[in-house]
């Protein structure tokens, strides 16, 4: 076809949704929409309770909340109709929407009411968002009227794309879905599909290696196809992450069967409606899946180093995806004291780790940069009172001093609350005057607790609070209690200035003159415990630890004791816990390499290869789940090795300075003060014994190819919700 046969499309007429003033997207107080990551469109600040049909069309999506509204025109346009922000959390009771999924409709047809009264007494933002989900392949130009509009008036004007012609099979074509852009949750590693999108055809693939699939170039990413996502998608002109995507989805069930898609570190993790549709076999052992866990309602798909590329093909194929979050899921409530027990423990590491994840990655950076920066020092590059030292240092230390913004904001995410008020309260916390008047002693104490400063006259134990870790996730906890309560009561008017004011100067009173010196005192009564039992005798706990600590990996335990061990170093500047953690993460490093050198499968040599560089990083999981805990008995193998580089780590009394372990870390043993000292050496000597007891172990007695016929299902425990409560 010419370009002079391309049919001209006639240019689709939408109106306001509701009454109200018409505004554009970027106005709008969500980054999600603001962005137009999802497309573009408009957004109605309401006046009136009534919602009309913003165009011509074909009810495709119908949240079961009542919070939005998909639409199909009949030129190929696909439109969202969100109503309100976060209001997926009012469970639908402030609408009455009577629009069902196949209705046809026509522009300004009533489809119910919003309460607005409603929707701002629960502490929400009325504004009626209207977008695009397909812009990318079918908007050619939107043209709005800003301004006040009456309820159905014509408010904008968009000329559609011709639809482009179907791509042969074997192609690039589908990696993605029906309007699809992933929202803000993308970005963030949450996001979630309604109910009711179209199922696939139920057909099972064969199963194939589980070798990670080649990246597909960025820039032959191609763009969605037409249809309703992932039901709409060919199998044969998938290939890539794409591909694997559609397999997932296929084999979980469909996408029917999801409430909710999130990601973290390693791990694909969906909410299903029904478990018992997802075929467990199937799935792991798929092409780029390293195994499948089930655990705290999650349906976890382990893939490695390239999870995000494969979450975000998931994404695409969802169709409609909006901003809930994992803790919109409904989760099963304990009945007894001992079940409340363990939900809360649940509960609270789910917190902990939901705040540290997000900046592992800068942690262990700036420990590598302290290592380096030591190294000039010992080898006399670079002076103490140089320039040079002055800028490196700044760059390696600012993430450990202003730790409480950081964590702040990555806490407030998790628990529902204003992230960048948190963070300002995180740097009251950290804020210079605070700081030196912490250092003062003052002419009482309490538990131990110097009395040094007072608020209005009242005195209390004012603590540094720079390098700490959890006040600030207490205080994001409770700012997730005082901004409801704030914005029920504050008028939406007033509510941008005075709400963030009596936020920042409540919360931060509680944690300065209560909470934080409560906390600080808890945690650093838990850090000398540990580092009590450790002096007792560094070689048996060495030897414990060692042995030990990559099976508190598996029931998620370890999240406990990694910010610990953040805390220990941001505060002292060492911790001897987590040179004894290092040596376990090379001990099982070493036991992938010996299947790496001892398997003839081409599949598990691949595998093993990948996960020998990641424990050699410092991540183990793809070592423990691809290989070590599956076949035969390489995990005790592996165990065996971390106990004796654990007793030599103990023995040698190694001390660590950074956070990031393993051989990759290897600066974090070098002493900022003295270089290279008998910690450094202790290291070498412990983390080669871990890999070669290992090695040996598993190479003669942990591993062989007949163990493949035998292989076990790894159950993961993983402990709480990790994921941000809403967008």
């Amino acid at each position: 076809m010419t370009t002079d046969e391309i049919p001209q499309l006639r240019p689709e007429r939408l109106v306001a949704p509701m009454a109200g003033e018409v505004i554009d997207l970027a106005d709008v107080p969500d980054p999600a929409f603001a962005s137009k990551k999802m497309g573009d469109g408009f957004a109605v600040r309401p006046t009136g309770n009534e919602v009309v049909a913003p165009a011509d069309g074909t009810v495709f999506m119908s949240a079961k909340t009542g919070h939005a509204l998909g639409f199909r025109t009949p030129e190929g346009l696909e439109l969202l109709l969100h109503l309100g922000i976060d209001t997926v959390e009012l469970e639908g009771k402030p609408f009455a929407l009577t629009a069902a999924k196949g209705q046809e409709v026509k522009a300004g047809d009533s489809l119910g009411t919003m309460d607005l009264d409603a929707v701002v007494a629960a502490g929400k933002d009325t504004s009626a968002i209207f977008i695009i989900t397909n812009t990318k392949k079918r908007l050619d130009s939107l043209e709005v009227s800003f301004g006040p509009a009456e309820l159905g008036a014509p408010v904008a004007t968009a000329q559609v794309k011709p639809a482009p012609a179907k791509k042969a099979a074997g192609s690039a074509a589908g990696a993605a879905a029906a309007g699809g852009a992933a929202t803000a949750g993308a970005s963030t590693g949450s996001a979630a599909v309604d109910g009711g999108s179209a199922t696939a055809d139920g057909k099972l693939p064969e199963p194939v290696n589980t070798s990670v699939p080649e990246p597909v170039a960025a820039s032959s990413t191609p763009e969605p196809v037409e249809g309703s996502g992932h039901a709409a998608l060919d199998r044969e002109t998938l290939d890539g992450y794409d591909l694997l995507a559609y397999d997932i989805i296929d084999n979980v069930g469909g996408a029917d069967n999801i409430r909710s898609v999130i990601h973290c570190i390693t791990r694909v993790r969906f909410y299903l409606k029904d478990q018992k549709l997802a075929k467990d076999e199937v799935v792991a052992n798929l092409d780029g899946v390293i195994d499948v866990a089930k655990a705290g309602g999650q349906y976890q798909v382990v893939i490695g180093p390239a999870v995000e590329e494969v979450f975000d093909a998931v994404v695409k194929q969802l169709p409609q995806v909006d901003s809930v979050s994992a803790d919109v899921v409904e989760k099963e409530k304990p009945t007894t004291a001992v079940g409340w027990l363990k939900y809360g423990f649940s509960e609270l590491i789910g917190v902990i780790t939901g705040s540290m994840i997000p900046i592992i990655g800068l942690l262990a950076a700036s420990g590598i940069l302290k290592g380096i920066l030591a190294l000039l020092m010992n080898f006399e590059v670079i002076t103490g009172e140089s320039s040079t030292y002055m800028a490196i240092n700044a760059m390696s230390d600012s993430v450990f001093f202003f730790l409480p913004i950081f964590v702040g904001f990555t806490a407030a995410k998790r628990l529902g609350s204003d992230p960048i008020v948190v963070a300002i309260i995180g740097g009251v916390l950290t804020y210079p005057t605070i700081v030196e008047a912490a250092g003062k002693e003052g002419s009482t104490s309490l538990l131990g607790m110097s009395m040094n400063a007072d608020f209005f006259g009242i005195p209390y134990p004012l603590a540094s609070y720079s390098y700490s870790i959890f006040p600030i996730i207490v205080a994001a906890w409770l700012a997730s209690k005082v901004e409801p309560f704030l914005k029920k009561i504050i008028p939406m008017t007033l509510r941008m200035i005075f709400v963030p004011f009596f936020e920042v100067f409540i919360v931060s009173a509680a944690i300065l003159l209560i909470l934080g010196p409560i906390v600080m005192l808890i945690s650093g009564g838990i850090a000398a415990a540990i580092q009590g039992v450790y002096d007792l005798n560094p070689t048996i706990a060495g030897t414990l630890i060692g042995g030990l600590y990559q099976s508190l990996v598996i029931f998620g335990l370890h999240w406990a004791v990694i910010p610990l061990v953040a805390s220990d170093i941001a505060s002292s500047g060492h911790s001897y816990l987590n040179a004894l953690i290092s040596a376990t993460m090379v001990a099982q490093g070493g036991a992938v390499l010996a299947i790496f050198a001892k398997t003839k499968v081409a599949k598990i040599k691949q595998l093993a290869g990948s996960a020998t560089l990641a424990a050699f990083s410092g991540i183990t999981e793809p070592a423990m789940y691809g290989l070590n805990l599956k076949y035969g008995r390489a995990f005790i193998t592996a165990s065996i090795g971390g106990a004796v580089g654990g007793l030599l780590t103990g023995l040698f009394n190694v001390n660590m300075w950074g956070f990031t372990g393993s051989l990759i870390g290897f600066t974090s043993f070098i002493n900022p003060k003295d270089g290279i000292d008998s910690s450094f050496w202790g290291y070498l000597i412990a983390s080669a014994a871990a890999l070669v007891v290992s090695f040996v172990l598993t190479y003669m007695f942990g591993f062989s190819d007949a163990d493949l016929d035998g292989e076990k299902e790894v159950k993961k425990v993983r402990l709480g919700s990790r994921e941000p409560k809403g967008t």
